[in-house]
């Protein structure tokens, strides 16, 4: 069994590579939805919301520098242009949201499917013996699942 240069089972870890390269391109529509949730906002919770958004996809954007990072010492290729993004990702791009009720349940939505993926991702790299794969992706969920609690006290 040939082994990659974290002694990893190269073909499992190609495996890995390919759903890491599915949550980064998430990752990166995620983050263009949010930044335009972040322009677009209108309403009384504008200021609350705005300040929200950016500090989300600024989150975002260092998360999906770690991914590509895990995906490149995995030696893979991270995806890298938006076509790839909207071609490889689970997370639709949207347009046109203003609300602060719209926004938010996207922004809820998009964070429960990165968990989603997240969770599948920590399950295949834990049985390959990828701990740090699944240590990264765990670090991520438990900030996610915190968030999608709170947006979802917004909403109600």
């Amino acid at each position: 069994m040939e082994k990659n240069q974290v002694n990893l089972a190269e073909e499992k870890s190609q495996k890995l590579v390919d759903e890491l390269n599915v949550l980064l391109g998430d990752v990166q529509v995620f983050y263009m939805n949010v930044k335009g949730y972040h322009w677009n906002i209108e309403g009384k919770p504008f200021f609350v919301l705005h300040d929200k958004f950016e500090e989300l996809y600024n989150d975002l954007a260092e998360k999906g520098d770690e991914i590509a990072e895990r995906i490149k010492t995995l030696e893979g290729r991270p995806v890298h242009s938006y076509s790839e993004f909207l071609n490889v990702a689970d997370i639709k791009e949207e347009t046109d949201v203003s609300s602060d009720e719209d926004t938010v349940k996207g922004v809820v939505n998009g964070l429960q499917k990165l968990v989603d993926r997240e969770r599948n991702i920590i399950n295949m790299a834990s049985e390959n013996g990828d701990e740090t794969t699944a240590d990264i992706l765990t670090g991520f969920m438990g900030e996610q699942e915190k968030m999608i609690w709170m947006y979802n006290a917004f909403i109600k």
